[in-house]
């Protein structure tokens, strides 16, 4: 049998960066501990007590109803393996083609997994093959109706970021703490170009969210931030935000593979490089590739498809956010606050041996292991340290346990589809027009690079429904025909906003699910906002069940995104 993810361990000398931090439930080693068998994780008291906060607006959840915040034992052996790969594909259903891709070797690609055979086979390890994502089960009808529209909407509009560096302090937290003042404010925490404003030097930019789980209608908005090293915004030791956001192009157009991208007019005598490479020193309104980043960092080289080291990503997962007229926005509370940082810029000889090592792993059925760098998150073996921090019973963010982090990491370190283990930025819109706060309204549906047509009206086409699940009724009777087919003139007329955004009555019982996961912290056993049991997912997969039919395997889908239009 096949394992559909496992990890990639940092092995060689001097990627493994270590730090001599204290974790939170302390341990002699240092990498990911693997028990013998499942075990049961037994009840405790959170590790971060709980504080009063307009949660008391939530249903109470006796202690020993909750799942325990734990360290050092493990339910789920392939947390790696997230619940989309447990979809019925009935023979014809493919969600599977975003996440695995063939491998053209003759495109250069930082990616060389390869694991486009995947789309559809069920290929899982012997523990994977049982579902443990008992959460898409749950019938949470009862849970929804003891919660009035006013009491979840008070809670969605509560911030929960603000106290967590406090809260990170008293745990004696070596790690990451967030550092942008007012994020929960979304975009006004930013100016028209995606610079934060407090000085932290975060910039947002507007992208595409991926298809499938990350779309509102599915249960959660979201937002994405970059920050760059010191070095590459600055000229001769000052900020200079032209010279950031020519660095941060350059990074669009590597990952990209393109050969420019737009700017806002820059005067390239200011800036001492002649960043459109048409060898006059004037104003640029285009960045061109060059081998070399620029301003104090021009010393640096540009590394094809990688970010440089240093660079840092916020990611915050958000609530449904339902405004006055009806509309969906990003609300202030966050349901996770995700943190990936590059310490380690991979030659070619590397890259290739990565990718080697995760082959053979997968051939030797090894189950899943990463490096553990405690309060810096997990290693992911490909030049990231990934942490991560969720809501606790109160609903304030805590950092995620061993077992929660460790559900992350599938899709950052082993899978086909991502660029430099990445998915947002190389889906941002190209050029100066996207670098701004994620706004989905009046965008259009951008194609993939390599396939003609919409990319949600391709993906509603090939999945069969608004979701990996295909239980998303409202997206079911909004874009799809009584035979099953899509409403392709309604799709390709409809910005991304109109295809995406939930109703307000949808968005409130999305949140209200969610809140039930919440109180019970059940996190290890599922994250959907579902509230009606799952009739489209196996609980364990025969290994008799036909893979794909043929003709709707092997989608040459590609992350990247074509805005020329």
């Amino acid at each position: 049998m096949k394992i559909v993810y496992s990890g990639l361990v940092a092995v060689a000398a001097g990627l493994a960066i270590s730090f001599a931090v204290q974790s939170c439930k302390p341990s002699d080693n240092p990498k990911t501990e693997t028990p013998d068998s499942p075990t049961v994780i037994p009840t405790a008291i959170p590790t971060v007590q709980p504080t009063d906060l307009t949660s008391s607006s939530l249903p109470e959840v006796t202690e020993d109803r909750r799942v325990a915040v734990r360290e050092d034992k493990i339910l789920n052996l392939e947390a790696t393996i997230p619940p989309q790969c447990y979809t019925k594909t009935e023979g014809r259903f493919n969600p599977c083609y975003t996440c695995h891709q063939l491998y053209d070797r003759q495109q250069p690609r930082f990616n060389q997994l390869d694991d486009g055979a995947l789309q559809g086979d069920y290929g899982f390890s012997d523990v994977g093959v049982s579902n443990h994502w008992s959460n898409l089960f749950e019938d949470r009808s009862e849970w929804l109706a003891t919660i009035s529209d006013a009491a979840i909407t008070e809670y969605v509009s509560t911030e929960n970021y603000t106290d967590l560096p406090a809260r990170l302090e008293s745990l004696n937290w070596q790690g990451f703490s967030p550092d942008l003042r007012d994020y929960p404010l979304g975009a006004a925490a930013f100016d028209e170009r995606g610079l934060a404003k407090d000085g932290s030097y975060w910039v947002a930019f507007n992208y595409k969210p991926f298809p499938g789980t990350f779309w509102p209608t599915n249960g959660a908005t979201d937002d994405v931030v970059i920050r760059l090293p010191k070095l590459f915004r600055e000229l001769n030791g000052e900020f200079n935000a032209d010279v950031y956001y020519t660095n941060l192009t350059l990074i669009e157009i590597s990952l990209k593979d393109l050969e420019q991208a737009s700017i806002w007019p820059i005067n390239e005598q200011d800036l001492g490089a002649d960043i459109d490479n048409n060898g006059v020193m004037e104003t640029a309104t285009q960045v061109n590739s060059r081998s070399h980043y620029v301003g104090d960092a021009s010393s640096v080289p540009v590394t094809f498809q990688q970010f440089p080291e240093g660079t840092e990503f916020m990611h915050s997962v958000r609530y449904l956010g339902v405004d006055n007229q009806g509309g969906i926005y990003i609300p202030p509370r966050m349901k996770e606050l995700r943190y990936m940082r590059k310490v380690t810029v991979l030659d070619q000889n590397s890259i290739e041996s990565r990718y080697a090592n995760e082959r053979k792993e997968k051939r030797l059925e090894n189950l899943p292991s990463f490096v553990n760098r405690r309060h810096e998150g997990f290693d992911n073996g490909m030049g990231w340290y990934v942490q991560g921090f969720i809501e606790d019973y109160d609903g304030e963010l805590r950092p995620q346990s061993f077992e929660e982090r460790t559900f992350c990491m599938g899709c950052h370190s082993a899978i086909g589809t991502t660029i430099d283990n990445t998915f947002s930025y190389a889906r941002k819109v190209t050029g100066a027009a996207g670098w701004k706060y994620i706004d989905l309204h009046d965008m259009a549906d951008a194609p993939s690079i390599s396939e003609q047509g919409g990319e949600i009206l391709r993906y509603l086409q090939r999945s069969g429904g608004g979701n990996e699940f295909r239980q998303n009724p409202e997206m079911l009777a909004k874009w799809y025909n009584e035979d099953g087919t899509v409403k392709e003139d309604s799709v390709q007329s409809a910005d991304v906003y109109s295809l995406l955004a939930p109703s307000p009555e949808r968005a409130q019982m999305l949140n209200k699910a969610y809140t039930q996961i919440v109180r019970h912290q059940s996190y290890i056993f599922g994250r959907d906002a579902t509230w009606v049991p799952s009739e489209n997912i196996f609980n364990e997969i025969n290994e008799e069940i036909a893979p794909l039919e043929l003709e709707y395997r092997y989608y040459g889908w590609d992350i990247r995104l074509d805005w020329s239009e």
